[in-house]
């Protein structure tokens, strides 16, 4: 994507934040080039200065499918993932049009931030230390030395006060003002009367800190929702704080960790009986190095399975060397005669499984010994049909078939 050429909107300015931006977080978003950033494996949404840019996991055969679909695609797999924490977005409402996933997450804000008012806005007791003309409260006998040494008609107390302004009500604030900064005219309306109600409510600067400050209980667990959607927008908005031109907001995941987790996440809730799936078992390798494959399926009959998943786009022969050795390892530690290398499928077919040459001797409860087989098979499995989502209990089912 270069600016001034193949995407519209795209200007110099939007491209030197873009540039500071990946700079700032150790150049792992893009990889710069000439007048423009080649998307490397995140996918999401950044929005620079009005100009919003969506990134999207694209992997089919189709070559006429619509954005909307694979928008669909990311919706689908950051909820399946926990990452949209919405329980009326499904896989069937997922097909509602959004201009970007931002949008989604602007919505579910102001959304929350309305259902709260509706309640009440809770209030808190706050300790508040001011100079003032009568003694009320408790005295602060040193800063009432330093500040009234000469102004004996004050005092400079320590009060307990009970109202709206704490640190929930802070956040909440703050995410508001990050919207307000982005927001299109469409909802600016709505904004400002959410706004109003948090007039009395002191803004600060929010940093990640604050947020480990954050207590739930009975009163406040109302708030735990709309707390970790601010959490996403305040932590992820970089003001420009030279000119105030091109504010920026991202919204950015690994598509690699992505996959590997919507994999488990629906292999773990379609498991046929007497399956278990496991995710991410560390275990140690070589000094203080960890072994961690993504996902171990074990059944009743104590057969072990390894999954690695590749977000990746490979011919259906040809497995890269390093991709089979690591799976080569899986094997050996985890005791597992079959292990499979799951991709994204665009016209690939499997393969039958391949044979490692070394076979391992394993010695069972009875001191028999016995040659453990050692496969690997590469699997490809899509997540849309031409016109749809694919239904992830379908998926699921597809994947265990590939383990026979």
């Amino acid at each position: 994507m270069r600016y001034n050429d193949d995407f519209k909107g795209f200007e110099e300015h939007h491209f030197d934040a873009m540039v500071q931006f990946n700079e700032r977080n150790d150049n792992k978003y893009f990889e710069v080039i000439h007048k423009g950033v080649r998307f490397k494996s995140f996918v999401g949404v950044i929005q620079i200065a009005g100009l919003t840019i969506e990134i999207l996991p694209k992997a089919d055969k189709y070559e006429n499918a619509s954005k909307d679909l694979w928008q669909s695609v990311l919706l689908n797999m950051l909820r399946v993932c926990k990452h949209i924490k919405v329980d009326n977005i499904s896989e069937a409402s997922l097909k509602k049009r959004f201009n970007s996933i931002l949008d989604v997450y602007f919505e579910m804000y102001l959304n929350e931030i309305e259902e709260l008012i509706k309640k009440g806005l809770i209030k808190k007791y706050r300790r508040l230390q001011r100079n003032q003309l009568a003694l009320k409260g408790k005295l602060v006998f040193s800063k009432n030395i330093q500040h009234n040494l000469i102004h004996k008609e004050k005092f400079y107390c320590e009060n307990q006060i009970y109202d709206k302004d704490h640190l929930h009500h802070q956040i909440l604030l703050k995410g508001l003002k990050v919207l307000d900064c982005l927001i299109n005219n469409s909802s600016r309306d709505r904004l400002n009367r959410l706004l109003f109600n948090f007039d009395d409510i002191k803004e600060i600067n929010i940093t990640s800190n604050h947020f480990q400050q954050i207590t739930l209980n009975r009163k406040t667990t109302p708030y735990k929702r709309s707390i970790d959607i601010a959490k996403m927008l305040i932590l992820n908005y970089s003001p420009n704080l030279n000119s105030g031109r091109d504010n920026m907001l991202t919204l950015l995941f690994d598509m690699n960790k992505l996959w590997e987790e919507y994999i488990y996440r629906i292999l773990q809730k379609h498991k046929p009986e007497g399956y278990s799936v496991s995710f991410q078992n560390s275990t140690d390798f070589w000094e203080e190095k960890k072994i961690r494959p993504d996902i171990v399926i074990t059944n009743d009959v104590k057969e072990v399975f390894v999954i690695d998943t590749k977000w990746k786009i490979v011919e259906n022969n040809n497995p890269s060397d390093d991709d089979l050795k690591q799976m080569f390892a899986y094997n050996l530690h985890w005791k597992a005669e079959k292990s499979l290398l799951l991709y994204p499928k665009t016209l690939q077919e499997d393969l039958d499984y391949g044979n490692y040459h070394f076979q391992p001797m394993h010695q069972n409860g009875n001191d028999e010994i016995t040659k453990l087989k050692n496969k690997c098979r590469l699997g490809f499995v899509s997540v849309v049909s031409p016109k749809s989502l694919r239904e992830s209990k379908i998926i699921a089912e597809e994947v265990f078939m590939k383990l026979n």
